[in-house]
């Protein structure tokens, strides 16, 4: 790979879900709590499309160009991407739905040789909303769904609480950079949980 070079990922996930929570929180340079307004302040646009983060993960340097499915600009099945996310609701069984619909999505823009398979990882945003309640997603269903969907990966993190955030994004990084590779990401026949 080429020092400084720029891997293009995706998130998909139904609107409301937290993806541009989580793609903030990730820019931000402190974490707000709960009662700050540092987080609305913070919040990525649409229009600041794409969000570029500048990585260096593996003795390896490159920029991660990230597209949010929001996107008013620009419609998502026209990219190339490296990586795609897809990202659910914790605390939302109906984004847990609509991840079978956003897989098979992926498959019919992204992977069109025989053999080709883009990586993918499922993410699960908004952990501290987890209460019990008929709602709940737990992680062992995730993670199952995560092995019925050919996910490389499963995470899960709160935006809002910085609980698992920077392992969710070091997992992101460590996909991003594989993808360079001759190799690429994509798993060896399962789901690797973190």
């Amino acid at each position: 790979m080429e020092e400084n070079s720029t891997v293009t990922l995706l998130i998909l996930g139904d609107a409301g879900c937290g993806k541009t929570t989580f793609l903030s929180q990730l820019k931000a340079s402190k974490l707000p709590s709960r009662d700050d307004d540092a987080l609305s302040n913070t919040l990525l646009r649409d229009s600041d499309q794409p969000f570029l983060y500048d990585i260096r993960f593996a003795r390896k340097s490159f920029t991660l160009e990230v597209y949010d499915t929001a996107s008013p600009n620009q419609h998502w099945s026209s990219l190339h991407p490296d990586v795609v996310i897809l990202a659910y609701d914790i605390s939302d069984r109906k984004t847990l739905g609509g991840l079978k619909k956003w897989r098979n999505d992926i498959t019919r823009y992204f992977q069109r040789g025989t053999g080709e398979r883009i990586p993918v990882m499922l993410l699960g945003l908004k952990r501290d909303q987890r209460v019990e309640n008929d709602e709940i997603i737990y992680p062992q269903e995730a993670y199952r769904i995560a092995q019925e969907l050919h996910c490389d990966r499963y995470a899960e993190c709160s935006a809002l609480t910085g609980e698992l955030v920077s392992e969710a994004f070091e997992d992101i990084a460590r996909m991003a950079a594989m993808s360079t590779t001759e190799k690429g990401a994509q798993g060896s026949g399962g789901c690797t949980i973190i």
